[in-house]
């Protein structure tokens, strides 16, 4: 399933500066019966985002107004606990294009990569900064260049590079899962197939 191409992101971005979010907390297990990628993101967080009477929790970050943007900024360890694929669909589903954590647990990190959501890994001081910026002021805009692979606070110009696989950089700066990939260079597939003696 192809996706939007990410190049360069411009955003305001919601802070979640809490450590260990597991995947689990991310779309609870209750909600994994859909195996088409639509609808998660209505139940993002969804224990914390709602009461048992499904009224919102105004001291959630996701229920806050003055919070919005296509950036999720989290704390150390994010996406940790099981592997489930459903976790990266929530945050995309429901609009985020883009995670940033001081670390991400791997399954999830490459779970983001193959469905179009930049999981952006910088160092401890610098996602401090990015709290702090949000802090002073919510609408705090943060450009993430993936082709120079540098995250930017735009009001400082503060900014670091961040590390990703060359295969899935370039699957993203397309629009492309591993299918769509493929299905890019299938006519190099042919042709070593055709040239290649059995």
């Amino acid at each position: 399933m192809a996706y939007d191409k990410f190049e360069t992101l411009k955003s305001t971005a919601v802070p979640l500066p809490i450590e260990n979010v597991d995947t689990d907390q991310i779309i609870p297990a209750r909600f994994l019966k859909a195996t088409e990628r639509k609808g998660f993101g209505d139940n993002l967080f969804r224990d914390w985002r709602y009461n048992n009477d499904e009224s919102p929790k105004s001291d959630f970050v996701l229920n806050n107004p003055i919070y919005s943007g296509k950036i999720l900024v989290g704390g150390k360890n994010f996406g940790s606990g099981s592997s489930r694929e459903h976790a990266a669909w929530a945050v995309y589903d429901y609009g985020f294009r883009c995670v940033i954590s001081s670390f991400f647990a791997d399954i999830f990190k490459n779970n983001c990569l193959n469905i179009g959501v930049l999981p952006v890994q910088v160092s401890a001081d610098f996602a401090e900064k990015i709290f702090r910026a949000i802090e002073a002021d919510p609408k705090a805009e943060f450009e993430v260049n993936l082709p120079d692979q540098t995250v930017t606070i735009v009001a400082t110009g503060e900014q670091e590079n961040f590390d990703i696989n060359g295969y899935k950089k370039g699957n993203m700066l397309n629009g492309f899962d591993d299918i769509d990939y493929l299905q890019n260079i299938k006519s190099e597939i042919q042709a070593f197939a055709e040239n290649t003696p059995l």
